[in-house]
């Protein structure tokens, strides 16, 4: 059954073809500014037979083949090289492919694209309109179909702003004339199926507008070349997925009670291969590796900087072009399943960077594309980012907001990624965001907040929660914006959880300190306990912390060699106990000196010093701890599952708290002391009696230590100290962390790493 559209122009089209086309059609045909070329070009019935016309520049002769084995020329009409045939014994439509010769002794037989009927239905128009078509992927960009028995790949993109609009690529020489495409009424969208073109073909859109010509890829391209080639790619996939079970089991998590380590990685410079001039991996090398090492490690997930293309590597895919279509750094979009399937089936979630925040000026991609401000705002108070250079998507119009979102399902459905980490919330929150006064506009009630951003934000979370369960939705969002991680029915964004910047910014400020001047900055290790239960939050150590001239996170320990692993050893250990779960970036897990370097591989050299390896293998231990204990990771997000025991001694450097699992009353007792000096005879107040085993100490000689301890646990005693019924006298080794599960836990505890007692 046609929709209204497709009635619609086949009236138009049998109209003109009963007549000649008017001078002025003519003209719009020649300009390559036609509304709806299909109404003059491909073949019409008319009033006696059928009318059919071609536009073939520079072609000195044009012949039509019918499939039958008929064969007739064409008339031209106008020296562009409009030619024309009518045939009064034929009553119907029927398949023919066109020859066209030139001077230069080239020929070209193909299908006619302007016989076929539009691809986009009027029930797609409506959806785009309302900015509610959440399969917009399906529709929007380039998709090989079959027509009547005839393969080949329909066109749409949306330029509501354009004068006129061709596909153009290899097939037609990159000649716009060839393959003008129609606007679907008033929808702003421009369609066309090309008959005979296939998977692999390149193509971009030559636009037309009072702005003059500009060349544009696809913005709902699925594949794209290597930069900086910026050409997108026909692409239909052919990957047989094997993650069913993987996928079953997303829809049933529930992430925030379950232990969540997420391994950072930015896949050009994880490992190269030095032998082949320091070549990154591709997607299908990199899996294989990076999935034994995270496993081997203990995290639970990998987290991709961006992966959705970008034009300039050093951006580290923050600036992106492509928001469907994998970067083609490291392979096709099939590779990237490949990579996402294989780590599924070793039991490793797949997060990607997302970025919605802002956009490159290039002007192949999204800038000004259909000669107007299209995706972004004009007005540079509004529509550009002064720090990063960029635009700024227009979050009120209907079809931006659906761009954004139909993104993002793509990458949670489609690629089967297992949570998007939004980029740079903030930007979109605040439309005064690192800006002067005078330099933004207020909202419509004079405020400073973006409540088209607010809107469309909240869409994206109900829009992905609704359909793809399961996945992990992360802000970075730098400020005290309220309720991020709260669901929108009460007030909140939506997003699952959000990135503890502020725990960041004073965890890493007090660890830099020497450790003599530690005690005037206490209250940076305590004071992100008292919002710790606003928010769902994930505690970063990202590549934010080790690029830009801020060094490694080695080298911002203070003090000799040993202590700045001994310090480095203590950050992770306190930072696997405190609530909120936990991401490192690559090369921290074993010690990097160097700041990171996206053009260079990892040092993995270092792994063969003894502190660099201890490092290690303190991660791999730690990440093992917090998955086997249920009181490091089932409530952190409610005050119940976190207990000072002692809070104030910054004199001496030292905290110790509790980590309660409420469900079984499981319990870890930590003790971080900041100090580079032993603590004999500590006493510290216990939640009970009996042995408390030490299932962690940092200072073990296995991770680098001098080997302090306490001999596998303390014998608590009931003697009420710091508000507990009980305490024990224990040893502090310097700058180190210990663990103790309480004795209620320990009998059936099967967490304890087997390390040398000290």
């Amino acid at each position: 059954m046609k929709t209204n559209i497709e009635n619609r122009i086949a009236s138009e089209n049998a109209k003109a073809g009963s007549a000649l086309p008017s001078e002025q059609d003519i003209q719009l045909l020649i300009r390559l500014k036609h509304p709806n070329p299909h109404a003059i070009l491909g073949a019409h019935p008319g009033p006696s037979g059928i009318v059919v016309r071609v536009l073939r520049p520079g072609a000195q002769r044009v012949i039509l083949h019918a499939d039958d084995g008929a064969a007739w020329p064409l008339k031209c009409l106008d020296p562009a090289g409009l030619f024309e045939l009518r045939l009064t014994d034929r009553e119907t439509a029927f398949p023919y492919r066109v020859e066209a010769e030139y001077d230069s002794g080239a020929r070209s037989l193909a299908r006619d694209p302007y016989c076929f009927p539009p691809t986009i239905g009027g029930v797609d128009l409506h959806l785009l309109g309302e900015g509610r078509h959440e399969l917009l992927h399906a529709k929007l960009g380039s998709h090989p179909q079959e027509f009547d028995g005839v393969l080949g790949v329909a066109f749409a993109v949306w330029a509501p702003n354009a004068e006129g609009v061709s596909v153009v690529g290899d097939f037609n020489s990159w000649d716009g004339r060839i393959h003008m495409m129609r606007c679907l009424g008033s929808s702003g969208i421009w369609e066309m199926f090309v008959p005979e073109l296939a998977p692999g073909t390149l193509y971009k859109y030559e636009i037309r507008s009072t702005r003059g010509r500009a060349i544009k890829t696809d913005p709902y391209a699925q594949s794209m070349e290597v930069p900086p080639k910026t050409a997108s790619i026909v692409f239909s996939s052919e990957h047989q997925w094997k993650d069913d079970a993987w996928m079953a089991a997303r829809t049933q998590r529930q992430p925030w009670k379950l232990p969540l380590s997420i391994y950072e990685v930015h896949l050009g410079s994880w490992r190269r291969v030095p032998e082949e001039q320091g070549r990154a991996l591709s997607y299908r090398e990199l899996a294989p590796l990076l999935a034994k090492y995270a496993k081997d490690m203990g995290f639970t997930h990998v987290e991709l900087l961006p992966v959705q293309e970008y034009p300039f590597s050093g951006s580290w895919g923050y600036q992106a072009s492509g928001y469907f279509a994998p970067t083609a750094r490291y392979g096709n979009p099939d590779d990237f399943r490949w990579f996402v399937d294989h780590l599924h089936q070793q039991g490793l979630g797949v997060i990607v960077d997302w970025v919605p925040a802002h956009f490159p000026k290039d002007d192949f991609a999204l800038a000004r594309f259909d000669g107007t401000a299209l995706y972004e705002h004009l007005d540079p108070r509004q529509g550009e980012h002064p720090d990063w250079g960029t635009y700024i998507f227009n979050y009120g119009r209907g079809e931006v907001r659906n761009f954004l979102l139909a993104s993002a399902l793509y990458w949670l459905s489609e690629l089967h990624v297992d949570g998007l980490r939004v980029d740079a919330v903030a930007s979109m929150l605040y439309l005064d965001y690192s800006r002067r006064p005078g330099q933004w506009l207020p909202n419509a009630y004079g405020g400073r907040e973006n409540l088209e951003a607010i809107s469309f934000l909240r869409d994206l979370n109900q829009t992905v929660h609704r359909r793809c369960p399961g996945v992990l939705m992360i802000a970075e969002e730098s400020t005290a914006w309220p309720a991020v991680s709260r669901p929108t029915e009460l007030g909140g964004l939506g997003f699952g959880f959000k990135w503890n910047m502020g725990w960041m910014h004073d965890t890493l400020d007090y660890f830099e300190k020497n450790p003599v001047h530690r005690r005037y900055h206490h209250q940076q290790l305590t004071f992100g306990l008292l919002y710790a239960w606003s928010e769902n939050f994930v505690l970063p150590l990202s590549h934010d912390e080790v690029a830009h001239g801020k060094g490694s996170l080695l080298d911002k320990m203070p003090g000799d060699h040993w202590q700045k692993f001994a310090n480095l050893r203590l950050l992770y250990a306190h930072m696997w106990a405190h609530p909120g779960k936990k991401l490192l970036f690559m090369g921290g897990e074993f010690g990097q000196w160097r700041e990171w370097n996206h053009d260079e591989s990892l040092d993995w050299h270092l792994l063969q010093q003894s502190p660099h390896a201890g490092i290690q293998l303190l991660l791999q231990d730690l990440n093992r701890l917090y998955q086997a204990e249920s009181a490091l990771s089932e409530a952190d997000f409610d005050s119940a599952g976190f207990q000072w025991i002692d809070a104030n001694n910054g004199d001496q450097n030292i905290i110790a708290y509790l980590r309660v699992a409420p469900s079984s009353g499981r319990k870890v007792v930590c003790i971080a002391n900041g100090s580079p000096v032993v603590r004999r005879g500590y006493r510290v107040g216990l939640p009970g009696p009996g042995w408390y085993r030490e299932i962690l100490n940092t200072d073990a000689t296995a991770y680098g230590g001098s080997n302090v301890g306490n001999a596998g646990g303390v014998q608590a005693q009931a003697c009420p100290w710091h508000g507990q019924p009980c305490s024990a006298d224990v040893i502090l080794p310097p700058l180190a962390c210990l663990w103790f599960v309480a004795p209620d836990s320990a009998d059936t505890l099967e967490s304890t790493v087997e390390r040398p007692p000290s």
